[in-house]
């Protein structure tokens, strides 16, 4: 017998989030065998309409929504019927991973799909570990099958969870951004999932900022502005590549960035022979480099290579084992280590799934000039008036006293980018920042850090795209499997690509 899929309906959808319209007057239907691509700018309403339709948040009832599921020939006016038939995948759910120190063995969730719960609760059977594995080898990652869940890279953690969203046998599957911060390997593992599809009468949706990210087994598009179908329908490249494409000019830029403190020209840190165990992995083994004012260095690698340990030892959350050694401009014997924090501007994924919900734009900012997560004391009137001149810089004011709850995923990247910058960094230190970013917000924060870059900031820039290297490029880093196969200035091949 034929496997029956969810379809999906929605009509005069209106939501609101702290009085705010996200989504205005939504028809869109997803029928089996269709595969959309969702598509927006950042705050466009995209993951909102994802999990409305998922059945966590509810349509305003003014205007009499419609939202019914229709599965094996019955009808369903609410989604709590068939809420255990619909797998979602955002940015959010990993998060969680980490906000609350899930770290259960990658066999455990997945095994999570197979029951539906959010942590294990059941004992695996042997027919429930024959399943997994043969999840793990169609995508690839058999080999993460023992590793515990925290100690993976992002890229890794993605495919894991997409593995456990297959694992519960959805009849309806939505993937938010779900090739955000994949190496080239494991992008190509998602895609060619994706790409298996083709023909499969299992309904999906994806949501991408990138056009190269668009499979060829998509078969329709949504494209919302502003919390309204622009398009909806077949897919059209051509009117698809509007809306994904990087734009050809970039914004100009007007205003002035905040003055970074000036300091003689010298180092700012540097590792000798620095080998990092997480977990009792080693992570990192004999990193030796030195970043100057002024340079540029790139960090790349494949997920789980270690440029997000490296980052952050470089920040302070690991350390350096014995037998290497760690130095930071200014850090000496009786000197706290929040003095180098305050002199560092952070983006990075883990910065922003720590930040409370209940936070305003206007204090995530200020936090950025005491490297703290929240504030422990009442903001100064130096607190205040430099949140005020960041955020107008970086487009925010208009959102200062919102919750960080009621933003996009990517404007909460955004916000990270102005915290990063509020008290004049010395030292720069970006991990994936573009990831999750539109293309015109994309080019914005890239002509910022060129910007930036021009004043003698120095910046250490972990990506998998070589299109965000930025043209100041000094030096790079490549890393694999925890070391350093080059270490020094950027190569001629590589600037040519």
């Amino acid at each position: 017998m034929a496997r029956a899929f969810l379809e999906t309906h929605l009509k005069s959808i209106h939501l609101e989030r702290a009085g705010r319209a996200v989504l205005r007057g939504i028809d869109w239907s997803i029928r089996p065998g269709q595969h959309w691509i969702l598509a927006g700018a950042n705050g466009a309403g995209k993951t909102q309409l994802l999990k409305l339709v998922a059945g966590s948040v509810w349509p305003k009832p003014e205007g009499r929504p419609i939202r019914r599921y229709r599965l094996r020939g019955v009808s369903h006016s609410t989604p709590l019927e068939v809420q255990q038939e619909i797998a979602y995948l955002g940015p959010e759910r990993q998060d969680r991973y980490e906000r609350y120190g899930w770290n259960h063995p990658v066999v455990e969730i997945v095994g999570t799909g197979l029951h539906r719960t959010d942590i294990p609760l059941n004992p695996l059977s042997a027919a429930d570990r024959r399943k997994i594995h043969a999840l793990l080898e169609r995508l690839r990652i058999s080999h993460l099958a023992r590793r515990e869940f925290l100690t993976l890279s992002y890229g890794e953690r993605r495919l894991v969870l997409l593995a456990r969203a297959l694992a519960s046998r959805p009849r309806l599957l939505l993937l938010d951004e779900l090739l955000n911060g994949l190496d080239a390997d494991n992008r190509a593992r998602a895609l060619q999932w994706l790409e298996s599809s083709r023909g499969s009468a299992l309904p999906w949706v994806l949501s991408t900022h990138r056009l190269e990210d668009v499979p060829a087994s998509v078969t329709h598009a949504l494209i919302l502005e502003r919390g309204r179908a622009a398009y909806r329908g077949p897919l059209v490249r051509k009117r698809l590549s509007r809306w994904l494409s990087v734009p050809r000019q970039r914004r100009a830029q007007h205003d002035r960035l905040p003055s970074p403190r000036r300091h003689r020209a010298g180092m700012l840190v540097r590792l000798v022979h620095a080998s990092v165990y997480l977990e009792e992995r080693c992570v990192l083994q004999d990193i030796s480099f030195e970043v100057r004012r002024g340079q540029c260095w790139v960090v790349h690698g494949a997920n789980g290579s270690g440029k997000t340990t490296l980052l952050r030892t470089v920040y302070g959350d690991h350390a350096v084992a014995a037998g290497g050694r760690i130095e930071r401009r200014g850090i000496v014997p009786g000197v706290p280590l929040e003095v180098f924090k305050r002199r560092v501007g952070l983006v990075a994924p883990h910065l922003q799934s720590l930040q409370p919900q209940d936070l305003t734009v206007r204090e995530v900012v200020q936090s950025g000039r005491h490297a703290s997560i929240g504030l422990s004391e009442r903001p100064t009137a130096a607190d205040r008036s430099a949140a005020k001149r960041t955020l107008a810089q970086f487009g925010l004011a208009s959102r200062a006293g919102r919750a960080v709850g009621e933003l996009s995923y990517g404007q909460l990247r955004r916000l990270l980018f102005a915290r990063a910058w509020i008290a004049g960094p010395d030292l720069l230190l970006l991990d994936e920042p573009f990831a999750g970013l539109d293309p015109r917000t994309r080019a914005v924060l890239v002509a910022r850090l060129a910007e930036t870059l021009k004043q003698g900031v120095a910046a250490l820039l972990a990506t998998h795209h070589r299109e965000e290297w930025p043209q100041a490029v000094s030096h790079e880093i490549e890393l694999v499997e925890g070391r350093a196969i080059y270490s020094g200035p950027v190569r001629r091949g590589r600037l040519a690509a």
